[in-house]
């Protein structure tokens, strides 16, 4: 990624940040990188819904988000004293969450191609609801249409590139602008366009072949 590029996205996170309040941060960041457990807490606390977040709309299992969540965590705490502050502690923080979720669908990938199939599910994962419609509009037809609609739509995602997926989901499931997912995944404006039409290309043309 161009340094001026990466720079520049950096810089755009950092000024919404601060318009969020998020300028507070430094004083716990130093805190933190000192050994202060609560300060550490505290910024967790800040950006931790996000994360899982985030997590979950990347696995669509609650187990999966939360093992992502906590390795997510885990990697921000081995790593506060090396974090330099030339972005936002949220970026910082994001940017491993991405890396994290695309290491977890890289493994997947490899068990699948290994074993022939993926990892046993555990207890509590299902996919994701849809807010409850009206009662009116509540008919066996659109019920069944809306639910193999979904399924058809996780099928497709599944056939996905970890990177594709995960750029898709910033964008269209988070509401992630596109100068935000190169920041968070460290990667050029350019590429993240490039991944987004990739992925929207191949869903396109699984759902129709699947209609």
């Amino acid at each position: 990624m161009k340094t001026s590029e990466k720079k520049e996205n950096e810089d755009h996170l950092s000024a919404n940040a601060a318009e969020t309040g998020s300028s507070g941060d430094r004083a716990l960041v130093i805190s933190a990188q000192g050994g202060d457990m609560n300060a550490f807490e505290e910024l967790i606390q800040k950006y931790d819904r996000h994360v899982l977040s985030l997590a979950f709309s990347y696995t669509r299992n609650s187990d999966d988000a939360k093992d992502i969540y906590q390795e997510t965590l885990i990697r921000a705490y081995r790593s506060i004293t090396k974090f330099e502050m030339r972005s936002e502690f949220s970026t910082w923080l994001y940017r491993i969450a991405a890396n994290v979720c695309i290491r977890f669908r890289s493994t997947q990938k490899r068990y699948t191609e290994i074993f022939g199939g993926e990892p046993e599910r555990r207890q509590g994962d299902g996919q994701i609801t849809s807010r409850p419609d009206p009662p009116s509009s509540r008919t066996v037809e659109g019920e069944f249409f809306r639910t193999e609609l979904r399924r058809q739509i996780e099928r497709a995602l599944e056939l996905l590139s970890p990177m594709q997926r995960l750029v898709f989901i910033m964008k269209h499931y988070e509401g992630y602008k596109l100068r935000e997912i190169a920041a968070m995944t460290d990667c050029a404006e350019g590429t993240v366009k490039k991944h987004l039409y990739e992925a929207v290309r191949r869903l396109q043309r699984e759902l129709e072949s699947a209609i």
